[in-house]
C-alpha cells in the first residue's frame, strides 16, 4: 500500500467538493463516485483530495456556514450505498441532469429516501459499529440530535428565538424535549451513524491509494448551531441569549461600510478557563477525517473586528484580541504533528504572519493573486518557499480560464504572457504547470482548471448570496488524455510518489 503523504512531502493534487461529483441523485455523495475519484487521483499520480468544509449546511448552502462543527452533511450520504445494505430498497430516479446542484429539490429527495431507511434501520436489529460510534461521538452528538429535533419542532427557526426554557438550556426542559423529540433524535444521530460509516469507508479507500486527505475548519461558527446553543458561555452571548457582538471586517476600498458577518465572537477568557477544549476536540475531530487541515481566516487567532449586535454594517467596531498562539500549543502538547494549513491571504498582520511562522505552519500562495496588486511578488511561483501550499486558484477564485478572459488592463495580460512564457491558449495548463514546478511543497488545483472550464464552473463568487455551491463535474470530462497530461506534468516536476 502506498505511503500518504504529509504537508512536507513534494506532492500535488486537486480541489473538488464531494457535493460537486457526478453521479445520480443531483449532487455528489460518498458512494462510487467519490470511491472512483479517489482511483482517478491516485491514476494521474496525484496525492492529495483537498475538500471544503463537511458539516451540515444551514442558510445559503454555504460549507462554510453549518449547523455543527463535528457533524457530517446528511446530503452526501449515498442512496446506493444504503441500497445495496437492505435500509432501501429501491431508488425513485431523479431527473436533474446538468451541472448545478438543485438544492431545494435535492433536500426534499434525499429526505424522502433517508426517512424510509431509517424506518427500516429502526425495525431491524442494532447494526454492528452502532453502541461504539454513540461512545465515540457522546462529547458533541447528543446536543447536536436534540438541536437539531428541536429545530425541526419549531419549523427550522434559529434557536435564539425558541422559548426560553430551551433557548437556555433549562436542565427540566432538556429533560422533556429528549423524551418528547426521542424519534427525531433518533433521525439525526441515523444519519451521522450512516455518514460516519461511508465516511470512514471512503478514507480507507483513499489511504490504500495513497491519497491524504486535505480538509478546511471555518475559523468562526454560525450564531444558530449546536455549537453556540450547547456552549453559549463560550461565546459574547447575553443571558437571554442574544449575541451581544458580532465579527466582520472594517471598510476598506472594496467595501465602504465594511463586512459584518454575523457570526458571535468567542469569549477566550472562558475558553481559556477549560484549556480551549472545544477547540481541541474540534481540531482533533478534523484531523481524525483528514491527514492535513486548512485553517479559514488563520488571521482570527490574533485578532477580530467586534460590532456591537444590532448594527446594520460594520462601519463602527474595534480590534479585540485574538488568543494568540494559546490553542496552538495546546495542541502541541499532544505530541503529534501539527498537519495544518494557514489560510494566510488578504490583509493579515504580521503578528499572524510570526504565529503562523512560530508553528512552522505552512501558508498559501494564489497564482491568480501574482498579477494583481502583488508590489513583492509574493504570489508569484519564483518566490514560494518550499513551506507552502500553492494553488492556482481557490473556491473563492475565477477559474483560470475565466480569470483570464475577464482580464481588461493589456499590461496585465501581457504581464502574465512574460511571466509565464505563454500565448494564453492553454492558460490553465500554463497556471498548473507553474505551480507544479515551483519550490511549493504541496501544489494543488481546483479541478474546473485542469478541464480548462470558464467561468460558468466557478464554485462560488464572495458577497453574492445566491448561486453558489452548486457547480458539479459531468461525468467523462476528466478523459485518459486529461488524466495522463496531468500525470505527466506531475511526473516531470518531481511531485510523482511511489
Amino acid at each position: 500500500m502506498p505511503a500518504v503523504p504529509t504537508l512536507r512531502d513534494r506532492a500535488s493534487g486537486l480541489l473538488l467538493h464531494p457535493t460537486s461529483l457526478p453521479g445520480p441523485g443531483g449532487i455528489g455523495d460518498l458512494g462510487d463516485e467519490a470511491h472512483r475519484f479517489a482511483e482517478t487521483l491516485a491514476a494521474a499520480g496525484q496525492s492529495w483530495w483537498q475538500m471544503l468544509p463537511l458539516g451540515p449546511t444551514g442558510y445559503g448552502n454555504s460549507p462554510y456556514s453549518t449547523f455543527s462543527s463535528f457533524a457530517g452533511n446528511p446530503l452526501l450520504i449515498s442512496l446506493e450505498s444504503l441500497r445495496r445494505e437492505g435500509l432501501l430498497r429501491e431508488i425513485e430516479a431523479a431527473a436533474w441532469p446538468g451541472d448545478r446542484v438543485p438544492f431545494d429539490d435535492v433536500i426534499a429527495y434525499k429526505e424522502r429516501h433517508l426517512r424510509r431507511a431509517f424506518e427500516a434501520f429502526r425495525a431491524g436489529p442494532v447494526p454492528p459499529g452502532y453502541e461504539e460510534f454513540l461512545r465515540r461521538t457522546d462529547s458533541w452528538l447528543p446536543d447536536y440530535a436534540l438541536f437539531r429535533a428541536l429545530k425541526d419542532a419549531h419549523g427550522g427557526r434559529p434557536w435564539i428565538r425558541w422559548e426560553e426554557e430551551v433557548r437556555l438550556r433549562r436542565p427540566a426542559a432538556l429533560a422533556r424535549a429528549r423524551k418528547d423529540l426521542e424519534e427525531g433524535v433518533a433521525w439525526h444521530t441515523f444519519l451521522q451513524f450512516v455518514f460516519d460509516r461511508q465516511w470512514d469507508l471512503l478514507h480507507r479507500r483513499c489511504r490504500e491509494r495513497g491519497v491524504a486527505l486535505l480538509g478546511d475548519v471555518p475559523f468562526y461558527v454560525p450564531l444558530d448551531s449546536a455549537d453556540v446553543w450547547s456552549r453559549r458561555g463560550q461565546f459574547e452571548i447575553g443571558p437571554g441569549g442574544r449575541p451581544r457582538r458580532l465579527v466582520g471586517v472594517p471598510p476598506d476600498e472594496f467595501s465602504k461600510k465594511g463586512q459584518l458577518w454575523g457570526f458571535p465572537l468567542y469569549d477566550w477568557e472562558s475558553m481559556g478557563r477549560d484549556g480551549f477544549s472545544w477547540w481541541v476536540a474540534r481540531f482533533l475531530a478534523a484531523l481524525e477525517r483528514f491527514e492535513a487541515v486548512r485553517i479559514d481566516h488563520f488571521l482570527g487567532f490574533h485578532r477580530a473586528w467586534a460590532v456591537a449586535a444590532g448594527r446594520r454594517d460594520a462601519t463602527r467596531g474595534r480590534w479585540i484580541p485574538g488568543p494568540g498562539g494559546a490553542i496552538l500549543e495546546r495542541l502541541a502538547r499532544d505530541g503529534r504533528p501539527l498537519e495544518l494549513v494557514a489560510e494566510d491571504l488578504g490583509t493579515v498582520t504580521p503578528e499572524a504572519l510570526a504565529l503562523r511562522d512560530r508553528f512552522d505552519l505552512p501558508g498559501i500562495r494564489v497564482l491568480q493573486f501574482g498579477f494583481g496588486w502583488d508590489p513583492e511578488q509574493y504570489h508569484l511561483p519564483h518566490n514560494y518557499p518550499r513551506r507552502c501550499l500553492a494553488v492556482t486558484g481557490t473556491h473563492d477564485n475565477d477559474t483560470a480560464r475565466g480569470w483570464y478572459g475577464s482580464l481588461e488592463h493589456p499590461g496585465t495580460r501581457e504581464w502574465v504572457h512574460r511571466y509565464l512564457r505563454t500565448d494564453g491558449r492553454e492558460i490553465h495548463w500554463d497556471f498548473i504547470g507553474a505551480v507544479w514546478r515551483s519550490a511549493a511543497d504541496t501544489a494543488i488545483a481546483p479541478v474546473q482548471d485542469v478541464l480548462g472550464l470558464g467561468s460558468e464552473a466557478r464554485m462560488n463568487r464572495p458577497g453574492v448570496p445566491t448561486g453558489n455551491w452548486e457547480w458539479r463535474l459531468r461525468p467523462g470530462l476528466l478523459t485518459p488524455e486529461v488524466l495522463g497530461r496531468l500525470r505527466d506534468l506531475t511526473q516531470a516536476s518531481g511531485r510523482l510518489r511511489s
